[in-house]
């Protein structure tokens, strides 16, 4: 709040009441203005932009019944959720946040659709919030299509269970099991009539999570349900909600489609990871800095780097420094600035941030660099 001449001294014929009372006014008028209130969405196919560069949308469907969520600074919540259907069938509706494009809308600055063949890697970390009380699925769609349409349906759909809660199952019958981005999953396979489906379900729930889009699309192009030669169109996190709802949320979301690299990240074509990522701490109560440095042991420079983590519990970024760290709390992703934003073969480039936990502190479990997992030192 700006403060008021300390010299400000009543006219003469002017009372000290009246004096207090122009204070006050003036003390107003230069308040800094509140905060704005997130905004809530109940139309039917309602949307809004969240970050500059994401859709949150409604997207109910299934249902007549009253269905609301309201977006956030880094994602969004089910704040109502009426109504339910029958388990075996299709869900009610999808509210979801999205990067690319769906039925027309596409998410702002997206580089989607992108050829698959040109993508070198689609980092992307995603921290959901359950309820008990519903039964639903925490699905993370991936979208794939013969050509760059931005218009409607697309020929194949990935879908990530990363939660089950209740007798529902994904569509088609399970086709066996595979380990896809490091973690097992059980594999589904079957239609609904518009697209082909091929789901990953996780064997138990997983809340928070930093991932590389591509290790999915993969499969499904090694399995013939894609060609390397199609495109990438959207990929959307969410919830499908069969009974109930209210109270989920994506607590944050955040996506990056890298083109024109070597597919397999940094490194060897096709190859490991190439990266180390040191993360020295100074922790003292319910506080802490981390200081960290991305070392390239590739052949290639990496330019434009992104770094993923899933910060433990309890734990919130307050300032960081020689990156943009976002969101402040589950999984981030520490972007470079123009400064640093290429790390030659064999270099490195640092960053930091400070922040607050609560409970016990811990350090992340892994790092991805662009998309692919780091050693840590």
């Amino acid at each position: 709040m700006r403060r008021l001449p300390h010299r400000l001294r009543a006219p003469r014929g002017l009372s000290a009441a009246l004096l207090t009372v122009l204070a006050v006014v003036a003390a107003l008028m230069t308040a800094t203005p509140p905060a704005q209130a997130d905004t809530t969405i109940c139309e039917t196919y309602g949307s809004t932009t969240i970050q500059g560069r994401y859709v949150v949308q409604n997207n109910r469907w299934g249902t007549s019944a009253t269905q609301c969520v309201t977006a956030t600074d880094t994602g969004f919540r089910l704040t109502r959720a009426d109504g339910s259907v029958p388990t075996n069938g299709a869900p009610k509706s999808y509210p979801s946040v999205f990067n690319g494009c769906h039925y027309t809308n596409c998410s702002p600055g997206t580089a989607l659709p992108a050829r698959i063949s040109s993508i070198s890697g689609a980092p992307s970390s995603i921290s959901y919030g359950y309820v008990s009380d519903a039964v639903y699925n925490a699905s993370y769609d991936i979208w794939l299509d013969p050509t760059p349409r931005t218009d409607g349906v697309n020929r194949t759909e990935i879908m990530i269970w990363l939660n089950k809660v209740g007798p529902i199952q994904p569509i088609g019958s399970q086709v066996g099991t595979a380990t896809v981005a490091g973690r097992s999953w059980q594999v589904w396979s079957g239609g609904n009539g518009t697209n082909d489906v091929l789901s990953f379900v996780a064997p138990s729930a997983i809340s928070s999570w930093s991932f590389d889009v591509m290790d999915f699309v993969r499969e499904t192009v090694a399995r013939g349900m894609a060609g390397s030669d199609w495109y990438l169109t959207s990929v959307q996190a969410g919830f499908e909600p069969w009974q109930n709802g209210a109270g989920l949320a994506v607590n944050s979301f955040s996506s990056t489609i890298n083109t024109g690299g070597t597919p397999g990240g940094p490194g060897e074509p096709g190859g490991p990871a190439a990266c180390t990522v040191s993360y020295a701490t100074n922790v003292w109560q319910d506080g802490f800095t981390a200081n960290v440095t991305v070392r390239n042991e590739g052949s290639s420079a990496v330019d434009d780097w992104d770094l993923t983590f899933t910060l433990p519990s309890g734990q919130r970024v307050t300032h960081a420094w020689n990156a943009s760290v976002a969101p402040s709390s589950g999984a981030v992703t520490a972007s470079a600035l123009s400064s640093n934003a290429r790390i030659a073969p064999g270099g490195s480039q640092s960053f930091g941030f400070q922040g607050s936990y609560s409970g016990a502190f811990a350090q992340p479990a892994g790092f991805s660099l662009n998309g692919t997992a780091c050693r840590t030192a």
